[in-house]
């Protein structure tokens, strides 16, 4: 079912193996959901979120022009995830590659799993900050603040960009 053209925002992550090539084995696979449009550089982020010790993420955001719904666009990422060597076995833990889709457009969605945008989005700086380097002024559709802002607002420590 298409949406129209629109531009998803998908964060990506790995902390396990060969956390550079898992990314770009990621956006590699990305024509999947559309034509990507930008890429962020690459930040190396402490884990959020977790009790214990966990590697060091490398975290990059990429923005693509698709068709593609929300279902559609996180049912491609679960994919790509999949073929790259994910396993899902619990919440929170280290893994070769995680893909979020953070926006779809100005699309504003709590259906069949997948909510849009993504719940968590302004609190977390490791996706917030490259999410800024390439929208920077974009608007979050619930919260009204530009992406810079939200930016401003976290805690960006433990985050260094890479590459």
């Amino acid at each position: 079912m298409a949406s129209g053209l629109v531009t998803a925002y998908i964060g990506l992550g790995s902390n396990l193996g060969d956390r550079h090539k898992n990314l770009e084995g990621a956006v590699e696979r990305l024509s999947s959901v559309g034509s990507l449009t930008a890429l962020s550089s690459v930040y190396e982020t402490k884990p959020w979120g977790v009790d214990g010790y966990q590697p060091r993420y490398l975290n990059q955001v990429a923005a693509v022009n698709t068709i593609l719904n929300p279902l559609d666009v996180v049912t491609e990422l679960l994919s790509i995830e999949y073929v790259l060597g994910r396993a899902r076995e619990a919440k929170n833990v280290s893994r070769t590659l995680d893909m979020d889709l953070l926006l779809h457009g100005d699309t504003v969605v709590e259906a069949s799993g997948v909510t849009v945008p993504h719940p968590r989005l302004h609190e977390r700086a490791f996706v917030l900050v490259p999410l800024a380097q390439i929208a920077a002024d974009l608007v979050h559709p619930v919260f009204g603040k530009s992406i810079a802002e939200l930016t401003a607002e976290s805690d960006r420590s433990g985050i260094t960009g890479i590459a």
